[in-house]
């Protein structure tokens, strides 16, 4: 069994706007810093991009506005648990450009991340990431999708961040806040 995590921002301008340069130049290390990280197994690409196969068709949330670009930030992949995930999105580079998400992003009405526990051998679907999205997004967090803020672990119950494992993570990986 494995974490999987999907997430999903629309640009505030288009994507091509000199707005979201800051964007651009960030999103390469970034991906590259995640290949590398500690706790993640595996992601998906996109069909459009050189990189991981893809896990299915790219779908988007039904909040995504179309705005000529023919897509929006999305990312899929599967974790070993929630501190490792937890220590590669609020510390280090990351951090730093989530930081800096309101010069390039709508502020979400929705969920911007949901996880839940995959269960199956095979990768999960962005499909089935954007269907545990709005599921989050109308009913709140339960074992089927859930935040940060109301994790569940793997046997469904609801559960707290180790957060000596964080910190370990954290200086492992020498990262700063």
């Amino acid at each position: 069994m494995a974490l999987a995590l999907y997430t999903f921002g629309m640009f505030a301008k288009p994507a091509a706007d000199p707005a979201n340069s800051g964007f651009y130049e960030l999103n390469g290390p970034i991906f590259d810093l995640v290949d590398q990280a500690d706790g993640l197994i595996a992601r998906s690409g996109y069909a459009s991009d050189a990189g991981p196969k893809p896990w299915g068709a790219e779908v988007y949330p039904s909040f995504y506005h179309e705005k000529g670009d023919g897509w929006s930030p999305a990312t899929l992949s599967l974790w070993t648990d929630l501190e490792a995930l937890f220590s590669f999105t609020y510390f280090g580079l990351h951090a730093s450009a989530l930081k800096r998400g309101a010069e390039w992003f709508q502020k979400p009405s929705w969920p911007p991340l949901v996880m839940w526990w995959h269960r199956h051998e095979t990768y999960p679907t962005w499909s089935e990431g954007v269907a545990r999205q709005e599921h989050l997004h109308v009913h709140g967090a339960s074992p089927i999708a859930f935040d940060f803020k109301s994790p569940f672990d793997q046997s469904g119950a609801p559960t707290r961040l180790d957060k000596a494992r964080i910190q370990a993570l954290q200086a492992k990986n020498n990262l700063d806040d």
